[in-house]
Formats: C-alpha cells, structure tokens, sequence
C-alpha cells in the first residue's frame, strides 16, 4: 500500500465519521436529502479509491490530457 493509498483512506474514513458522529449526537439530520449527502458521497469515494485505485476524478483528468505527475516537481 502506497501513501497516496493510505491518505484517500484515512481522508475518507475521517470525513464519513464526521458525519456520523455529527449525525449521532444531533448537529446534524443525515435523514433528509441535503449537500451533506455529497460530502458523504465524496469521502465513501476517497475510502474506495484508497483500496481499489479507482477515482472517477482520476479517469475524467487523463482523459482531458492532464499528466499525473511532474517530471521536475522539487524545482
């Protein structure tokens, strides 16, 4: 497992458990359709892609060309 793997997991795993614990303790009604269901979508995806390297992101910027690293990034 690589770093990058390791971030979009815990990443991931920290945003879903925010919204949990915010959900359990009442700040929070994840029963009624809102944009916290897209910040839940967004961190159930950084959670996947840690385990399965598949980002939809990713896929959507190679396919517009966008190169995945630089040749010189410490410049």
């Amino acid at each position: 497992m690589t770093v990058n793997q390791i971030v979009r997991i815990v990443a991931g795993f920290f945003i879903m458990t925010s919204l949990a614990l915010a959900h359990l303790c009442g700040q929070v009604d994840m029963t009624n359709l809102s944009w916290l269901w897209f910040t839940a979508f967004v961190g159930a995806n950084l959670f996947q892609s840690g385990f399965t390297k598949f980002c939809p992101l990713d896929s959507i910027l190679k396919k517009l060309g966008v190169p995945e690293s630089a040749a010189n990034s410490c410049a």
